[in-house]
C-alpha cells in the first residue's frame, strides 16, 4: 500500500453482524466486555468495552435502559471529580467527533451512568472509563439500534465472571 492506486479488500463487518433484537445485556466488569442477548438468552452480539475504574467504578447490580440518544450532547458536572479534569464549573460539549460519549448514549436508570460510543476506540478494552461502559462508537451504534427502554442491564462481579452459556 505503498503507491496510489492499490487495491485493498475489507470485510463489511457491519453487514456481517447477525440480526436480532437485545433483550438483555450483561456487562462483565472483570472480562471487559458486554453479551447481548435475545429471546431464549443466545448471545445475540458481543463487545469489547472499557468499563469503569478504581477511582469511578460501574455500578453493581441490574438496572434498565431508559433511553438511547444518538449526536449527543456531553454534559459535566465537577461534583463527578473526574480524574484529569480541572475545571470548577459545569460544560456541555456537542455533538461531534471530539465529544467524550461518541456517537450515542445508551442511558440508563443508573443516574449518570450508560453506555456509549467514544472518539479514540484504539482505547477500547485498554484503558479505563469514568464507570461508564465505553464502546467503539460502531459497536455503541449497533447495541443501541437493537435495544429498547426497559431492556434490563446486567452488571457482573468477578464471582460472576464465568458463565454457563
Amino acid at each position: 500500500m505503498d503507491r496510489a492506486g492499490t487495491v485493498i479488500t475489507v470485510p463489511n463487518v457491519a453487514d456481517g453482524r447477525p440480526d436480532g433484537q437485545i433483550l438483555k445485556i450483561e456487562v462483565n466488569k472483570p472480562a471487559k466486555v458486554i453479551r447481548a442477548l435475545g429471546r431464549s438468552d443466545e448471545l445475540v452480539a458481543f463487545y469489547p468495552a472499557s468499563v469503569g475504574s478504581r477511582e469511578k467504578p460501574a455500578p453493581s447490580g441490574t438496572y434498565g435502559v431508559r433511553r438511547v440518544v444518538e449526536n449527543p450532547t456531553y454534559h459535566y458536572d465537577p461534583r463527578f471529580r473526574f480524574k484529569g479534569v480541572r475545571t470548577q464549573r459545569k460544560l456541555s460539549i456537542a455533538p461531534g467527533p471530539n465529544n467524550p460519549v461518541g456517537l450515542v448514549w445508551i442511558d440508563l436508570t443508573k443516574a449518570s451512568y450508560g453506555i456509549h460510543g467514544t472518539p479514540r476506540p484504539e482505547e477500547i478494552g485498554k484503558t479505563q472509563s469514568q464507570g461508564c461502559i465505553r464502546l467503539t462508537n460502531w459497536d455503541a451504534l449497533d447495541l443501541a439500534k437493537r435495544v429498547r427502554k426497559g431492556v434490563p442491564v446486567v452488571f457482573l462481579e468477578e464471582t460472576q465472571a464465568v458463565s454457563s452459556r
